[in-house]
């Protein structure tokens, strides 16, 4: 399937290279049921962060209704313990939960493909010290150290997302690392060394293309985590600040009244438990679509 994209190569034969390689990759996502569930599910998220205020045109923040009624008709998802619409909050936590965890991936994102792009073009010392460094945030567990940085930077969502995004940066920069490491060792690269090619040109030509496919996949498989941790540390007092909503401060709102009043507690806990999910299932299904050979990103 593969031909040379070539000046010498008719270009009838490229169109139908392409037209190839877009079928064969329709089939493989046809063939993923997994994949296109976890889309289904992100997208409908998307629709309702974006579209749900017009169309539940309720306030948030307004606390004109009775509190902690049950879920009627005229609140879905009943009230909670100031008199607030549950269901115009779930609806704004979408939308926290989708900008922290994208501005967080992003965060984490640059940072890590530059440490790890840069560890593994470079080699020898540089290499040796931003691993050792990469290592030990490794040894420190993903809460504790998104709470330290949380706590020491002071309780906020764009604090929060700055702590998830530099928490994260370490798996990123050890899959970048150990891709880099792969594609520097291909003939074309050690070509265009040999070639005297400066070191701009060869990551930016050679190495970043062949990096798209794996961070993809990071990125939705992170996704996911990042708003799991983003409600943590809301559930914790370290995120989203009242009398904003995210799904985390709803939970941790809901305590008291678990007994009154569980739809506080199972109505946000099921969007982040279905958000998680259709992430996850979003991230094995381009896994499995960009490349097959890829095992499983852990952390």
């Amino acid at each position: 399937m593969s031909v040379p994209q070539t000046a010498g190569t008719p270009r009838w034969v490229r169109d139908q290279v392409v037209v190839g390689r877009l079928r064969y990759t329709v089939s493989r996502v046809r063939r993923n049921p997994i994949g296109i569930t976890g889309a289904v599910i992100i997208l409908a998220t998307v629709l309702v962060a974006i579209a749900g205020p017009w169309v539940w045109r309720v306030d948030y923040a307004s606390q004109a209704s009775h509190r902690l009624l049950a879920p009627s008709p005229a609140h879905p998802m009943g009230t909670d313990e100031l008199g607030r619409d549950e269901l115009a909050r779930v609806i704004h936590g979408a939308s926290v939960s989708l900008q922290v965890g994208i501005v967080a991936v992003v965060i984490a994102s640059v940072i890590g493909s530059a440490v790890g792009i840069a560890a593994g073009f470079y080699g020898g010392r540089a290499d040796a010290i931003l691993m050792r460094f990469i290592d030990i945030m490794f040894a420190i567990p993903v809460l504790v150290l998104a709470i330290l940085i949380a706590g020491l930077l002071g309780p906020s969502r764009t604090n929060a997302m700055i702590a998830i995004g530099i928490v994260y940066s370490s798996a990123f920069a050890r899959v970048v690392r150990g891709s880099t490491l792969t594609i520097m060792s291909l003939p074309h690269v050690e070509a265009a060394r040999s070639l005297g090619a400066v070191d701009l040109r060869i990551i930016v030509r050679h190495l970043v293309p062949n990096l798209i496919a794996p961070l993809m996949v990071l990125v939705t498989v992170y996704l996911s985590t990042a708003i799991l941790t983003e409600a943590t540390l809301s559930f914790l007092g370290l995120g989203t600040q009242p009398p904003e909503p995210s799904w985390g401060s709803m939970l941790n709102a809901a305590r008291s009244h678990m007994e009154l009043a569980p739809w506080l507690a199972v109505f946000p806990g099921l969007a982040i438990m279905l958000v998680v999910l259709g992430f996850n299932f979003l991230g094995d299904g381009l896994r499995d679509v960009l490349d097959p050979r890829l095992g499983e990103v852990q952390r």
